[in-house]
């Protein structure tokens, strides 16, 4: 008989922190949906991934719409572990912030994760089993000058982490997020080459970040990602852990 390969669901995965996440759970045996609301961006990510030794799903997927969220777990069934990774960032203080970009800004990064939650949860309470790990943010702790919508939406999914995990800890699901510090994508990469930027400049400008005095890379932060899904992480649930290389304990400096 042959053993049905675990899946996961990663949201946001066709660049940056979610694709290497996703990367990394096909590299551990998973079978992946690779989420995103970007189509193009998320069919060129499925065929990077094609020669990995798991399965690569695409699905077009907008976090903010519950009934997409919901077409998710019809569509896919059984889901194992979640990645709620999909965001969006945002600038301005509270006084420049208006109504459209709080509301686009809490769609996706709050509730979208909520939506993501309720769409996997049942099947999870129903098997007794499951992992979903939530991508936040240290800006959620430390707070910082002119994103006053995202910090605060990235610490509005910290209090949802520990209400799920208060709520469904006796159904063994378990839920933790990952707060990542300053990390370099390809958006980053791309973004500063075409003011002339090169990659390894772009490191140097970010070298006094944290006590660790650098800028992660998006597989740093995917390995606590998957240790956090990982059976590793069994005996902890509500949980939050600062991936920043000791930013945060630095006073945000």
């Amino acid at each position: 008989m042959v053993e049905e390969r675990r899946r996961a669901v990663v949201t946001g995965a066709a660049s940056g922190i979610g694709r290497a996440a996703a990367k990394r759970l096909i590299a551990e045996g998973f079978e992946v949906v690779v989420a995103d609301v970007n189509a193009a961006a998320l069919e060129r990510t499925v065929a990077d991934m094609s020669a990995e030794p798991g399965r690569a799903l695409p699905c077009i997927l907008d976090v903010s719409s519950a009934t997409d969220c919901e077409r998710l777990a019809d569509d896919f069934g059984r889901v194992d572990v979640l990645v709620a990774n999909a965001g969006i960032q945002s600038s301005g203080s509270l006084l420049e912030t208006d109504d459209e970009t709080w509301e686009a800004v809490l769609a996706v990064n709050l509730k979208g994760v909520a939506n993501c939650c309720r769409a996997v949860l049942p099947g999870m309470v129903q098997r007794e089993g499951g992992a979903i790990v939530v991508v936040s943010s240290n800006n959620a702790v430390c707070g910082s000058a002119g994103m006053a919508a995202y910090d605060a939406s990235k610490a509005g999914v910290l209090a949802l982490v520990r209400s799920v995990a208060i709520e469904h800890g006796s159904d063994r699901v378990r839920i933790n997020a990952v707060s990542p510090g300053t990390t370099i994508t390809d958006y980053h990469i791309q973004r500063f080459a075409e003011k002339g930027v090169s990659e390894s400049e772009l490191y140097d400008m970010t070298s006094g970040t944290g006590l660790l005095n650098r800028a992660a890379k998006p597989d740093e932060i995917a390995s606590a990602i998957w240790f956090l899904a990982s059976d590793e992480a069994s005996y902890i649930t509500g949980a939050n852990l600062m991936v920043d290389g000791g930013f945060s304990l630095a006073g945000g400096h």
